[in-house]
C-alpha cells in the first residue's frame, strides 16, 4: 500500500528540509530523550553517529550505494547494541527531537509523513540486522596522512582506535563528521598491517558530497568513522593458487593493490599481472607505491594502460580492459575494478574470449 512519503513529493521535500535544519545540538537532545524513556540503551558517545545515520535513512535517500552503506551500519548497530526490541522507542525519541528543533516547520501532515518514513526505515533495518552478523557497528579512526597526488584524488592513511578486521578486496562505509549521516563505500588499498593503519584512495566526483570533503577539506588529525567491512566479490579464493590478471581503472586500483599486498605477504608461487588504467602517464596517481611493489617482487608485472596519452608506447595505449585482454593467459583468475563505464559490458567481453565465468571477479555494483 503506498504511503504519503512514497506518493507525496511535497511531503518528502518538506521532511528533507526539516531534517536539514536540525542543528548539531539535536544529537545530544536525542540521547537525553532516549535516556528518559529507556535508560542505558545507547552510550552517549555513540548518539551523534546513530542519530544522524537513522535520520538520513528515514529520508529514504535515492542513491542505492548510500542506502546500502547506511543499512550496513545501522543493521550492525541494532544487532550489536541489542536495540531491535526497542526500535519503536528509538524512533519516537528521534521524531520528538526533530519536532522540538524545527517546531515552526513541524505540521500534523509532516508528522504523518515522518512516522511512515520511519516505519519503512525500521523495517529495512530489521532486515539488515538479520544479515549483519556480530561485531562492532563502527570504528573511530584518526587521519594521520593526507596526500593529494592530483587535484581530484587524495590518499588518506587512517589509524583505528581499535583494529579494523578487514580482508583485501572488501569495501568499508566511511563517514566524516564534516557531513554526519552521509556514508560512502571505499576499499582499503592495503592488506592488514602490523600497525593497524588503513590506506584509502578517494576521488572527488561531481555531486559527491562525502568524496569532496575527504579530498579537499579533511586534514591530518581529524576523525572519521568506518563501518563494518563487506565482501564485494573481489576477495581472493583461499583455495586457489591460480595466476592473477588484475585490471584497475582510476581509484579502482585500491582493492586490487590490496590483493597484490596479500599475495606478497604469503607468496605461493603464483604470478600476478596488474593493469593500471589512466588517461595519461601523469594520471597514474599511485606510481611510487606501485614501483616499490614491482621492484620488490619478481612475480609481479605492472602495465600502465593509457587511454589518452599520445606519448604512450603501443603496448600501453588503450583502456585498462583492452590492455588486460592482451595480457590474458589461460588459467588466470581475472579481477576488474573501476568506474561504471569500464565495468559495463566487461563480463560479456571476457566470456566471449572463452574465460570461464568462475574465473571472473567484478565488484558488487553498489561499491563501485
Amino acid at each position: 500500500m503506498p504511503t504519503a512519503i512514497d506518493d507525496d513529493h511535497p511531503a518528502r521535500v518538506r521532511l528533507a528540509a526539516a531534517w536539514e535544519s536540525v542543528d548539531v545540538r539535536a544529537a545530544g537532545d536525542f540521547w537525553c530523550t532516549l535516556e528518559d524513556r529507556r535508560a542505558g540503551l545507547l552510550a552517549q558517545r555513540d548518539a551523534p553517529l546513530f542519530f544522524t545515520a537513522l535520520g538520513r535513512l528515514m529520508l529514504d535517500v535515492d542513491d542505492p550505494a548510500s542506502r546500502a552503506a547506511l543499512l550496513r551500519v545501522l543493521g550492525r548497530a541494532y544487532r550489536h547494541f541489542g536495540l531491535l526490541p526497542h526500535a519503536a522507542t528509538i524512533g519516537d525519541a528521534l521524531l520528538a527531537t526533530v519536532a522540538r528543533h524545527v517546531r515552526p516547520l513541524w505540521t500534523p501532515q509532516l508528522t504523518i509523513a515522518a512516522e511512515r518514513a520511519l516505519c519503512r526505515a525500521t523495517h529495512a533495518i530489521r532486515r539488515a540486522a538479520a544479515r549483519a552478523g556480530g561485531g562492532r557497528a563502527w570504528w573511530h579512526v584518526q587521519v594521520i596522512g593526507h596526500h593529494r597526488p592530483s587535484s581530484d584524488i587524495a590518499i588518506l592513511t587512517v589509524r583505528p582506535w581499535r583494529r579494523l578486521p578487514f580482508q583485501p578486496g572488501q569495501a568499508i562505509p566511511v563517514c566524516t563528521p564534516r557531513l554526519p549521516g552521509h556514508w560512502r563505500w571505499l576499499s582499503p588499498a592495503n592488506a592488514p598491517r602490523a600497525d593497524g593503519t588503513v590506506e584509502l584512495h578517494v576521488r572527488a566526483v561531481p555531486a559527491g558530497t562525502v568524496s569532496h570533503r575527504l579530498v579537499h577539506e579533511v586534514r591530518p588529525g581529524e576523525l572519521l568513522w568506518l563501518g563494518p567491512p563487506v565482501d564485494t566479490g573481489l576477495s581472493l579464493d583461499p583455495a586457489s593458487t591460480n595466476d592473477l590478471l588484475l585490471a584497475a581503472g582510476g581509484t579502482g586500483l585500491a582493492p586490487l593493490r590490496a590483493l597484490v599486498e596479500q599475495v606478497a605477504a604469503a607468496p605461493d608461487g603464483r604470478r600476478v599481472t596488474l593493469i593500471v588504467g589512466a588517461r595519461t602517464f601523469t594520471d597514474l596517481y599511485d606510481a611510487i607505491a606501485l614501483d616499490k611493489l614491482q621492484c620488490a617482487h619478481d612475480w609481479l608485472t605492472i602495465v600502465p594502460a593509457l587511454s589518452g596519452d599520445p606519448c604512450a608506447e603501443p603496448a600501453e595505449w588503450g583502456d585498462a580492459l583492452t590492455i588486460a585482454l592482451d595480457h590474458h593467459q589461460p588459467g588466470q583468475d581475472v579481477y576488474l575494478c573501476g568506474p561504471p563505464a569500464m565495468l559495463a559490458g566487461a563480463r560479456p567481453r571476457l566470456l566471449a574470449l572463452g574465460i570461464p565465468a568462475a574465473r571472473i571477479r567484478l565488484p558488487e555494483s553498489y561499491t563501485c
